[in-house]
């Protein structure tokens, strides 16, 4: 028996259901209390204390294999002293096997994903949805628990839950995105009014969202600033990127409707002696639409520890986002990211990236390709003082800017809410 088999209530029986719970890709060789029991078992372990907190359950679009980005920095840390369970939208097959894959990331976070036919209906899905969840929280153990959404779409299937206190970790708007589902406005409505906290991805999307909801936060996107420190003492380029010739100008992220395609093109077109290095998985876009220059390098996907090794073989780096109702009110997580790896950055004038870096002189902003080419052309030419300059601001700028201090700010007011509606319950009683 594995170590998360020993870890599921005994007691569970799928009885009639039409699916099972299936436990994958577990690490053997861990032990129960790295895996984060359920209470039952928390009392026969040494550090049981530790792991004391109220479980939490996060419905997400976002797969956690995906890319890593805000979801798996904050769940991450939350991680640490207490379960989470990251549940994803679900997986639509071939067959007519229905099951409920459950993983557990070397973080410490449990991945929930849902299996289900292709072609049943929605209601059909939401219903399936619904009745696995309340299997898992039978199965593991789930009392006393948070609800965390990142997709309002998840409230369908969950109204019936009874959590401590409901976060809305609203990091896009989701409804302004290519194929976004037409209930989505109408979903996260509701979660509005059910959330005992909204935090917000950005200012810009604090302030289209500030008079929904009282008790509503900006938590624009932090850094790990040590991890992207590494670049600037790159020791050896990737394999696949040491041969480009410089200059190289680089991004990383997701590729699709936010991408400005026709700036990279124009910039590639415009100096075919520079070299553009894209990295990251296309998604929602066909790639053939993608500019196939000969001096513009797609190098695919690599994961969150590899990038700081590419990031240093650049002498620019670029947030080429288009403007669209997409890009209206994100927060690229990139953009401290690009700076703590000591890379001049030049971005279209996205909202949240011209204020604050913009204004504070740390990433140069260009609406065309010719002011693009001219700003790349000025940091290409700057004196050596000029540029240790700027990176003395950059490094004051970001130096109390941590994932470790927002995760913390979090759960302060995570735990205040929860406070406030068990002081508002026996007031009530």
């Amino acid at each position: 028996m594995s170590p998360l088999a020993n870890s599921v209530n005994s007691k569970y029986k799928n009885k009639g259901r039409a699916w099972e719970i299936r436990f994958t890709s577990i690490d053997t060789a861990r032990s129960l209390s790295q895996l984060a029991p359920p209470p039952a078992v928390r009392t026969k372990l040494s550090n049981a204390a530790a792991l004391s907190e109220p479980d939490l359950v996060c419905l997400s679009h976002l797969r956690w294999n995906f890319v890593y980005q805000r979801p798996q920095h904050l769940l991450s840390r939350s991680a640490k002293n207490r379960r989470v369970f990251f549940v994803e939208e679900p997986i639509f097959c071939s067959g007519t096997d229905w099951w409920l894959d459950v993983s557990i990331h070397e973080s410490g976070v449990w991945v929930i994903v849902p299996h289900l036919s292709e072609g049943i209906s929605e209601e059909t899905a939401q219903t399936a949805q619904q009745a696995m969840l309340d299997d898992l929280f039978q199965a593991t153990e789930i009392h006393q628990y948070i609800l965390w959404y990142y997709t309002p779409m998840a409230v369908s299937f969950t109204n019936q839950l009874k959590p401590l206190a409901v976060i809305y970790d609203c990091m896009d708007e989701l409804s302004a995105f290519h194929g976004a589902h037409p209930a989505l406005k109408a979903n996260e409505s509701q979660l509005l009014k059910r959330a005992d906290v909204v935090f917000t991805g950005g200012q810009s999307l604090y302030q289209a969202k500030q008079n929904q909801h009282p008790n509503i936060h900006a938590f624009p996107s932090s850094i790990e600033k040590e991890h992207f420190a590494t670049a600037r003492n790159l020791a050896e380029e990737p394999a696949d990127q040491k041969d480009i010739p410089h200059p190289r100008l680089g991004f990383f992220g997701v590729i699709d409707e936010r991408m400005d395609i026709e700036l990279l093109r124009g910039i590639a077109e415009a100096k075919p002696d520079w070299h553009l290095v894209i990295i990251g998985p296309v998604v929602k876009i066909d790639p053939a639409i993608l500019p196939a220059c000969p001096n513009i390098h797609y190098l695919g996907s690599k994961s969150y520890q590899e990038l700081p090794a590419y990031i240093g073989g650049w002498d620019i780096a670029m947030l080429p986002f288009a403007i669209n109702e997409s890009t209206k009110f994100i927060s690229p997580t990139k953009t401290p990211e690009y700076l703590a790896a000591g890379k001049p950055v030049i971005s279209t004038p996205i909202g949240d990236v011209v204020k604050p870096y913009g204004e504070n002189g740390l990433v140069r902003i260009a609406s065309s390709v010719a002011e693009f080419v001219a700003c790349a052309e000025e940091i290409m030419n700057e004196s050596a003082v000029d540029r240790a300059n700027w990176l003395s601001k950059v490094d004051a700028f970001l130096a109390d800017n941590s994932w470790d201090r927002t995760w913390q700010e979090m759960q302060d007011l995570i735990a205040s809410a929860i406070a406030n509606k068990k002081q508002k319950s026996e007031v009530i009683s």
